[in-house]
């Protein structure tokens, strides 16, 4: 998101994403092979919300599933996925000793490139969920991520309450995003977030007609009221387990606290054993 205010609804946005239910067993998630650091030695109620909504409007029109162009390498597509009641809060199929780390709201060259820095070091990959407007202006950040074997989903294109759209806006802010990822990637997003954990049945039955599987969080850091670095760290370590997906921020606001906390916490979770790594549809 461009802008850093916190909304002044975000307790009552809390209560709707906490309304939502609980998550459902998955059969068609893989985990990312390439995503196994170094070892040392040899569908809910989604969790609360994921910041606050930017006021700029979508911009490319409406995103429909297209072939890809003869300029642009062919990659593999997963059938499109059945429509959900709820999305995936942990993924538990990933194995004993793995985790997933998530950041939303980018990408900000203010604070992206030093977590993608850290997460290079330790040869981790991780979850990206981009805003539209946010990843127009940051396209460079996007090939990054893609280089690196980042998973890079919609997180919509400018941080609005899904619940409060029609359809069609909706399909706009989805399609938009996704129709930047795919320009700038080759190939369009297979996972998308909704903003401030806020579903229904709209968002699910648009995301699947657009190829994508909704993807919530476990592990909520609550970093974007900037607790502390010492405050995220513990967050983290304290809700470590398998299958767990941690949810952060690398945009939206100040996250010098988020990019310090990855620095201490990552290391400290592959010390214990666990394994960060991405899914795969397949």
């Amino acid at each position: 998101m461009k802008h850093d205010q916190i909304s002044a609804d975000r307790r009552t946005l809390l209560r709707l994403g906490l309304a939502l239910g609980a998550t459902t067993a998955v059969h068609m998630i893989a985990a990312d092979p390439a995503g196994t650091p170094a070892r040392p030695g040899g569908e809910p109620p989604p969790a609360p919300a994921a910041g606050p909504p930017a006021s700029a409007q979508a911009g490319p029109g409406d995103y429909r599933l297209r072939p890809m162009t003869a300029s642009t390498p062919s990659r593999f597509r997963p059938a499109p996925p059945p429509i959900r009641t709820r999305p995936f809060e942990e993924l538990p199929e990933l194995g004993d000793d793995a985790m997933v780390l998530s950041f939303d709201d980018g990408p900000d060259p203010r604070y992206t490139p030093d977590i993608l820095a850290v997460l290079r070091r330790y040869d981790v990959r991780a979850m990206f969920f981009l805003c539209g407007e946010m990843a127009a202006d940051n396209r460079d950040l996007l090939r990054e991520m893609a280089d690196d074997g980042h998973v890079v989903g919609n997180h919509s294109w400018s941080h609005p309450l899904i619940p409060k759209l029609s359809r069609a806006g909706i399909r706009k802010e989805l399609g938009s995003t996704s129709e930047v990822i795919e320009k700038t990637l080759g190939a369009p997003p297979l996972w998308y977030r909704a903003p401030y954990g806020a579903w229904n049945r709209n968002s699910f039955e648009i995301g699947a007609s657009m190829g994508m599987e909704p993807m919530a969080w476990t592990v909520d850091t609550l970093d974007w009221t900037e607790p502390g670095t010492d405050t995220i760290v513990r967050r983290v370590k304290k809700g470590a387990a398998p299958g767990v997906v941690v949810l952060s921020h690398d945009a939206g606001g100040n996250r010098s606290q988020s990019v310090a906390a990855l620095r201490r916490y990552l290391p400290a979770l592959i010390e214990r054993g666990y394994r960060p790594t991405v899914p795969r549809r397949v």
